[in-house]
């Protein structure tokens, strides 16, 4: 099927074309046609399936078929999503897709001065995509109304409800007029994510990509089990010897994203972390500078990395495995796009067995194990309590416990060899 079997209409397939797109994803096959019904829409699709641009043609289409004029701070389009990245991600998307239509769009989201964005939605906006925190920020002093929303989406509903924006997103759609067109989207189906869409969709019609299956399929995936203390000396083996391209290493907290970005630093590895406490300026830099290749590795938690949209990351690293087993797809999904071939490399040590065994489960594989010099038995063969992560140790004066490093005597660098590949469990 081309994109010409969707019916999309000219300026649409011309931008298409300009950005080299000739056939139209699953998602977007699935998709494309209910929404250019104004069916409403729970959509089952994984960052890097072509899940935007799913919902911004469709959009686009029907927004040129009744062209109106843009009203200051009253769009016809609000699209939600949990971070400034995607955000930011979104926008760009109708810019590209809309860049033979004339059609007003902007981007809001906390982190910055708002003075800008005012000055943009006061020029009048058609197309509106927003964090949940800074539109009702605007909502509230009087710079947004939304009463004029003919399509409302939500992008990423899953960690929208995981990060907590459930009353912020209530308060919003309690804004919104009753007749419009709502899509949904989330990347992982759960109770929650269901109970919240049945309230607010009506008579919606559910697609599903199938993201879980095609994302371990189509990855190369191996675990190393290593002690914490020698995490650091296995990535910088696996820099050095395994012709890495452009790597994304996600941490599980922001100060260890930090620490790992500055020793890949100190090895002269172009690197930069992203999350929460990097302010949108540096946010925006890192995030271009991986794009454009001035850095070979970003550093990431689990939700500064939403947003991120590259298409040629050769690895995925979890320095840490991720505390819930969903993200774990979340994170390698960002490699092994369009078809190339994708590699992640898991480290787990002893108090992250459990969470690794959590994730063989939720995926149904088994995740083949890497020989490699810093190999842990200890860590491979974790039960009980030693297999789950402890709260941090802190002395009387409240500073954390810290081990010392010992690098294993005669041990030759090597190139990690892996001994066994993902193998699917029916």
């Amino acid at each position: 099927m081309s994109f010409q079997n969707l019916n999309i209409i000219d300026p649409l397939s011309r931008a298409i074309a300009k950005e080299g797109y000739t056939t139209p994803t699953p998602i977007q096959m699935q998709a494309i046609p209910y929404l250019l019904q104004g069916k409403d829409l729970m959509g089952i699709a994984q960052t890097g399936t072509g899940k935007t641009a799913a919902f911004v043609l469709p959009i686009l289409q029907r927004m040129a078929a009744e062209i109106k004029v843009a009203m200051p701070g009253s769009p016809r389009v609000l699209v939600l999503a949990p971070t400034r990245e995607l955000a930011a991600q979104i926008d760009q998307s109708f810019a590209t897709y809309g860049q033979f239509l004339r059609f007003k769009h902007t981007a809001i989201f906390g982190g910055v001065s708002q003075v800008p964005q005012v000055r943009m939605l006061s020029r009048g906006v058609d197309i509106l995509v927003a964090t949940p925190g800074r539109l009702l920020d605007l909502m509230n002093q009087g710079f947004i109304k939304l009463k004029s929303v003919e399509y409302f989406v939500l992008d990423e509903m899953d960690r929208m409800l995981d990060m907590g924006f459930v009353k912020d997103m209530r308060k919003i759609v309690s804004a919104l007029p009753q007749k419009r067109q709502s899509l949904f989207f989330s990347a992982t189906p759960t109770r929650d994510t269901d109970e919240f869409a049945s309230r607010l969709l009506c008579n919606a019609v559910r697609v599903d990509a199938g993201p879980q299956e095609s994302a371990v399929d189509r990855i190369e995936q191996s675990v190393f089990f290593v002690d914490q203390v020698n995490k650091d000396r296995l990535l910088q083996d696996l820099f050095q010897n395994s012709g890495m391209g452009r790597v994304l290493v996600f941490t599980r907290t922001k100060h260890r994203a930090d620490k790992v970005a500055l020793m890949l630093g100190k090895e002269k590895i172009r690197a930069a972390a992203i999350h929460g406490n990097k302010s949108q300026g540096q946010r925006t830099k890192a995030m271009q500078d991986f794009k454009s290749g001035r850095l070979q590795v970003l550093v990431a938690t689990d939700i500064a990395a939403r947003g991120i949209d590259v298409d040629d990351i050769s690895h995925v690293i979890n320095y840490d495995l991720p505390n819930e087993p969903e993200s774990y797809v979340h994170r390698i999904g960002r490699t092994g796009r369009a078809g190339a071939r994708g590699v992640a490399y898991s480290f787990c040590g002893a108090d992250e067995r459990d969470s690794l065994r959590g994730i063989e489960r939720f995926a149904r594989i088994k995740i083949g194990a890497a020989e490699h010099q810093y190999h842990s038995e200890r860590a491979k063969n974790a039960t009980g309590i030693a297999a789950r992560p402890a709260a941090p140790y802190r002395s009387r004066a409240g500073s954390r416990a810290v081990l010392r490093n010992a690098r294993p005597e005669g041990l030759n660098r090597s190139v990690p060899r892996l001994v066994q590949t993902v193998r699917r469990v029916n």
